[in-house]
């Protein structure tokens, strides 16, 4: 299978504190790659050194089949979703738009098929120093993927969105996906990574803890298979698949639910810590 972003033992250090330590991970071309971990972890450091902002200090990587020396001949193949620069505040979120549309030969049909599919096209004439957070969100996003890049990096592209909007962005993702992108992906949204990643790598204090597809990861770790009971009175109660041979009196019970881990489960059972931290 065809590697996007290959990454061998990469290692990053700020004075005598270990960012990234030894971090090795591939991205295969066209998958929804999942880089899950808490705050602090190293997935900004690692997102930098990938997109060429930052500097590493030991190991091998390559982007599109480049190393860092070259990337600037990959630069108009890849989409960041960065709110650091490149727009104007003083314009719309239109006018902003086309700019980018007369750069990469992008006609306007595609740029409003991709407003409407952001739920965006009917406050596009609104000027960007007065967006909203979710708006200038779905401005950023649009921006990253207009010119229909082959690698896209995406840092909780749906945080604080309403649902409606969340489940196009999600549809918009996985049709990037089928045409072909390759989408590298930062949530702390546990349920969309599960949704959409075929792959994901759980970071911890710099270090690779555990990787793999996310549904595989949880059966992986269902080894003590747990049961919500629910009650006639409208109580619950999680108790170990086992016990329910000890359970006398089933009539009182209305139904019986499987219960597998989530993410955040399995990553508490690595590190003690929590995802969302």
């Amino acid at each position: 299978m065809k590697e996007t972003i290959k990454v061998n033992n990469l290692t990053k250090k700020f004075n005598n504190n270990l960012a990234l330590n030894k971090l090795t991970f591939s991205v295969h071309t066209g998958e929804i790659f999942g880089f899950l971990g808490p705050s602090g972890a190293g997935k900004t450091t690692a997102i930098k050194i990938l997109t060429g902002q930052l500097s590493y200090d030991d190991g091998d990587l390559t982007i599109l089949g480049q190393t860092p020396n070259n990337f600037k001949k990959i630069a108009n193949q890849v989409g960041v979703v960065s709110d650091t620069s490149g727009f104007y505040e003083k314009l719309s979120i239109y006018d902003n738009l086309l700019a980018y549309c007369k750069l990469f030969s992008v006609t306007r049909t595609r740029l409003n098929t991709l407003l409407k599919q952001v739920n965006l096209y009917n406050q596009r004439k609104t000027i960007v120093e007065k967006a909203s957070t979710g708006m200038k969100q779905r401005f950023l996003l649009v921006r990253a993927i207009i010119h229909q890049p082959k690698l896209l990096f995406l840092d909780e592209p749906t945080s604080g969105l309403d649902p409606t909007t969340v489940k196009r962005i999600h549809e918009l993702l996985v049709n990037l996906k089928k045409s072909g992108t390759t989408i590298f992906l930062t949530t702390h949204n546990m349920h969309e990574a599960t949704l959409l990643c075929d792959h994901l790598v759980l970071l911890n204090n710099g270090r690779l803890v555990e990787q793999g597809n996310p549904k595989n990861l949880i059966i992986k770790y269902n080894s003590e298979k747990k049961v919500i009971l629910t009650y006639k009175d409208g109580t619950n109660e999680l108790i170990p698949f086992i016990n329910l041979k000890t359970i006398d009196d089933f009539s009182r019970i209305e139904t019986i639910h499987s219960c597998e881990p989530s993410l955040n489960d399995i990553f508490v059972t690595l590190t003690g810590g929590n995802l969302n931290d």
